[in-house]
């Protein structure tokens, strides 16, 4: 496995991750990347690149980051955003991963991409849906706003230092995954 095919598993964790916190953020920072030459995709996947592809992509970033501020909204979008997150963190590991067998670079997409994906946005939507029981929604929007940043922080960060971002996404799994333990007593007593 060259460095090249190793660093592109990087950006694909990477991206795969800010997917958790939001589904079209990362794609469209994606899309910019590639069509500004920032990174190549794999050949099937060069349309992200495409000003079409950030049109749509940038507008639905723009719908989707403006709607997880609305109370209420943001719970009705997590339930369908689980799924969603899976199939994007799939989607970006696959266009990320750069000379590997379809079969690896699928159960590598499957895995580690929606996997990751899916656990971040799981724990995401389980913090909002505790915000919005606790605080009656008023809460909503300081974790929309947590979210938002880190997903464009995670984004960016991958596409410039994709070891860096597999690294933070490796802590921030430790840290979801030590909370988890703390809350689950508490949950179980209940």
């Amino acid at each position: 496995m060259t460095s090249e095919t190793m660093i592109s598993i990087f950006l694909g964790i990477g991206l795969a991750a800010s997917v958790g916190f939001r589904v079209f953020l990362p794609l469209f920072a994606l899309s910019l990347a590639s069509y500004f030459g920032i990174w190549e995709l794999n050949e099937n996947w060069l349309w992200i690149g495409s000003l079409p592809a950030i049109i749509t992509l940038g507008v639905a970033t723009l719908v989707e980051v403006f709607a997880y501020f609305i109370p209420f909204v943001d719970n009705l979008l997590d339930s369908i955003a689980l799924p969603l997150a899976t199939l994007a963190g799939t989607a970006v590991m696959v266009a990320t991963i750069a000379d590997l067998d379809p079969v690896v670079t699928w159960s590598l997409a499957i895995i580690a991409g929606g996997g990751t994906a899916a656990a971040i946005k799981g724990a995401s939507a389980t913090g909002r849906l505790t915000s919005t029981t606790t605080t009656a929604g008023i809460g909503n929007p300081v974790i929309a706003f947590i979210e938002t940043f880190t997903a464009l922080l995670f984004s960016i960060v991958s596409i410039l230092a994709p070891v860096i971002a597999s690294v933070l996404v490796i802590l921030l799994l430790i840290f979801i995954f030590v909370i988890y333990r703390k809350l689950r007593p508490r949950l179980s007593n209940k």
